[in-house]
């Protein structure tokens, strides 16, 4: 057990160097940047909205610029292993397949929840240049804002494991976009036609419910939630949090099978 995980930790430290070496993901990093600079200009054009906006942008541009980066970094990272042929050297020393698509995810993790960090930190200074603290619900919505991130991670590494970059960043675009409207495809399954029935419920059981990690502004238990305001509890964010761990677990579970069983001659 010892000797798996220093392998997979070994593979999660190559990764992360490979990782930090790529532009795209500076890139997005100054995107948040912007974003962030973007709120600073909306605040002043509103009335008494400063915190509400670099709140709301702020957490917006986590959730959004973090996902788009773990796809992007799901798709390449294990695909041009593949396609530059190393591959064949790795699985030919004594390293499990699994142990090689786990190393890649927990080494894409460890960048994502660094580039995580750095957004939040960005918010927090922005939230300070306008002379307001850091509240508790700001917090819990960046911690939802990184778990969301990881298990889109793992979707991105799902289909990376069989298919190209270009159908994989089409499918993990396609789950992301109908995991953050899980809401409306309840709403389907609860009051469409018959058919529209049955496949929003089909959906529902294959798609992770990532609007979980965004409930501000949605109802939460009978009672509406806001950022702003009244906020999930610490309870609610455990749950998610478990929830995104089991999605995690499955699709890396998927994932190793199905590399294992994959040809690269």
């Amino acid at each position: 057990m010892t000797a798996s995980f220093g392998r997979i930790w070994a593979i999660a430290l190559n990764t992360f160097r490979e990782a930090a070496r790529l532009r795209v993901v500076y890139g997005f990093a100054v995107v948040v940047v912007l974003a962030n600079l973007f709120a600073i200009v909306l605040g002043r054009l509103s009335v008494h909205e400063d915190t509400r906006i670099a709140q709301d942008v702020g957490l917006g541009a986590i959730s959004l610029v973090g996902s788009l980066t773990a796809i992007f970094l799901g798709l390449f990272l294990l695909y041009t292993e593949v396609q530059r042929r190393t591959i064949h050297a790795i699985v030919s020393k004594p390293i499990e397949r699994w142990e090689f698509v786990v190393g890649k995810y927990t080494g894409m993790a460890l960048v994502l929840t660094l580039l995580v960090a750095l957004f939040a930190l960005a918010m927090v200074l922005l939230l300070l240049q306008q002379g307001v603290g850091v509240s508790m619900p700001v917090v819990e919505g960046i911690v939802l804002a990184w778990i969301e991130v990881l298990v889109v991670a793992a979707i991105a590494i799902f289909f990376s494991s069989f298919s190209t970059p270009f159908l994989s960043a089409i499918f993990a675009l396609a789950l992301w976009a109908l995991g953050r409207v899980t809401p409306d495809i309840e709403a389907a399954a609860r009051d469409g036609a018959p058919a529209l029935k049955v496949t929003a419920r089909i959906a529902l059981e294959l798609v992770p419910d990532l609007h979980l990690f965004s409930p501000s502004g949605r109802i939460v238990d009978g009672v509406a939630t806001s950022i702003h305001t009244d906020f999930v509890s610490w309870g609610y964010v455990a749950t998610a949090s478990l929830h995104g761990l089991g999605w995690i677990v499955a699709l890396l579970a998927v994932a190793c099978l199905v590399f294992q069983r994959r040809d690269f001659v």
